[in-house]
């Protein structure tokens, strides 16, 4: 089984205006949207795309936590989250105008009895399983919480997928990580060293490698991606035609595809690689996340 973790999911208030926004002053939109969401729920939701079963954990609160829980299960995701007793899942404000304008909730503390509520559901997970963890750390939280989960299914045969930035990413290296996932740029970050081409970007790979990580995934927005596997292998694949309309969900796109492709393929890193940069690209050119008729269709051309 295939689980994911949001620690603040929110609700995407999407409000579209015909016009620069105007501030302090009323404006008239055109339309609007809810989008549910975060990191490891659009994950979920691309999985479930690609027929892929998964369970969303995490953590909802109040009724805005209710009304992203039943509207998951609407869209057929299963989830196990843990509901907090004070505040509420946050809503997100994004005003397409002119200009793109962000306005982004604080969401819910989490206290340490849900964190051990969490911990309690991550115990039941079996040697083969996929944990993914993505994204950042909300404030109430401690910055070493992706090590503590580790630490915990250290040794259980737990395969643990991480997609975030710099000292998130780099502390978990020593547990093993069957993936990480970093872009390009997070990647020089990390080595402290400026990617040119594609020889320096296999060579701080093989960095994060000797630190632990089993397989890195490169990706590099137009440029396609790269993956370095842990028998060595370097896989290299290009980025299809398209234009980008949407940059939100595509790095948690390529994350599903790829895990979807390494599993539905048997552990072939060349399939997974093709599907999960043909989901990434999908999103990317889509005003929300992939849907399976997009994927299909660039997988034609990769």
């Amino acid at each position: 089984m295939i689980y994911t973790v949001t620690f603040n999911p929110a609700i995407d208030y999407v409000v579209r205006l015909d016009c620069e926004l105007k501030v302090g002053d009323v404006n008239r939109a055109r339309g609007e949207d809810c989008v549910l969401g975060g990191k490891g729920i659009n994950v979920s939701g691309v999985l479930a795309e690609l027929g892929c079963e998964s369970v969303a954990l995490g953590f909802v609160a109040g009724e805005t936590g209710a009304w992203l829980e039943r509207g998951l299960a609407a869209q057929g995701l299963k989830t196990d989250f843990v509901h907090l007793e004070h505040g509420m899942t946050r809503i997100n404000v994004k005003i397409k105008a002119e200009k793109e304008t962000e306005l982004n909730g604080a969401g819910p503390d989490i206290p340490e009895g849900a964190m051990q509520a969490l911990e309690t559901k991550l115990d039941r997970l079996q040697k083969d399983d996929i944990l993914i963890l993505a994204g950042s750390i909300p404030a109430s939280l401690a910055q070493t919480t992706y090590e503590r989960l580790l630490a915990r299914l250290e040794g259980r045969g737990v395969r643990a997928v991480v997609d975030a930035t710099r000292d998130l990413l780099v502390n978990v290296l020593r547990y093993r990580p069957f993936l990480i996932k970093p872009n390009n740029h997070e990647l020089s970050e990390i080595v402290g060293i400026k990617l040119t081409n594609d020889n320096e970007v296999v060579t701080a790979a093989k960095m994060l490698q000797e630190k632990g990580a089993r397989n890195v995934l490169v990706s590099m927005a137009g440029d396609g991606a790269l993956l370095l596997d842990e028998q060595g292998g370097v896989h290299r694949i290009g980025c299809p035609k398209g234009t980008v309309v949407n940059s939100v969900g595509a790095g948690d796109s390529m994350v599903a595809g790829f895990v979807a492709g390494y599993q539905q393929s048997g552990g072939n890193y060349d399939t997974a690689l093709r599907l999960g940069t043909a989901c990434g690209s999908a999103t990317a050119f889509s005003l929300g996340l992939a849907t399976r008729q997009d994927i299909e269709k660039l997988l034609k051309t990769i």
